[in-house]
């Protein structure tokens, strides 16, 4: 069983508050002019987000570019392209779009990305930039995943210097399989997975015990024995 397999089932065995079926809206076609962001289905691009983007046989419209004020996502020659109301999930087909007023039939492939900070118990603490269609849980394995010191009941997701999500409803948010941008993460927001302190200074107690009580032990059997 991978590692993946049985964080997935932790959170399974976690969630104790049932959660209804959950409606999905098909997307809008390719042609229609806007996209707009509604609830519960992935949030609009803040500053500080990134999207990756692929034209083919256009190399100058390849890479990895910055959303700016606006917002906005800034491409070499033709400027600023207006993402005011774009839904993060629905990038490529915009893209698409936009790209098709300056480019004959562009084949684009495009993704928005975020910056998370993945700290606390997991096997490589650091800073990962994630698509934002990825399943929280694997995000959080871009980071190896729990140690076996984590207390995965206790994980929160922080922004800025607040909690914006813990308890039971991460909990049902992993179990789920819910993405980054159904969360509504952000550039910059923080996943915390804290340390079982609890349990693991009643572990060192109980062991210093078992040593202590040994020798005690040994000692009497061996005073009967004479």
């Amino acid at each position: 069983m991978t590692m993946k397999v049985i964080l997935r089932v932790l959170f399974v065995c976690c969630a104790v508050v049932p959660v209804g079926a959950r409606g999905q809206a098909p997307a809008g076609p390719v042609g229609t002019p806007t996209y707009a962001a509604a609830p519960g289905l992935g949030g609009g691009f803040q500053v500080g987000d990134r999207v990756f983007l692929q034209v083919e046989g256009d190399s100058q419209f390849t890479g990895t570019f910055a959303v700016g004020p606006g917002p906005a996502l800034m491409l070499p020659v033709i400027g600023a392209i207006p993402l005011g109301g774009v839904r993060r999930a629905e990038v490529e087909p915009y893209l698409t779009q936009q790209l098709g007023r300056y480019l004959k039939r562009p084949m684009v492939r495009a993704k928005a990305l975020i910056h998370l900070s993945i700290i606390g118990e997991v096997e490589h603490p650091g800073f990962y930039s994630v698509p934002v269609d990825i399943v929280l849980g694997d995000a959080l394995m871009q980071a190896g995943g729990p140690t076996r010191d984590a207390k995965v009941p206790a994980m929160r997701i922080e922004r800025d210097a607040d909690t914006f999500l813990q308890g039971d409803s991460l909990q049902l948010a992993f179990a789920h399989g819910l993405t980054v941008d159904q969360v509504g993460l952000r550039d910059g927001d923080r996943i915390v997975v804290p340390r079982m302190i609890v349990r693991d200074a009643e572990s060192k107690w109980r062991v210093i015990g078992i040593l202590v009580t040994i020798p005690v032990a040994i000692y009497g059997i061996t005073r009967l024995g004479h």
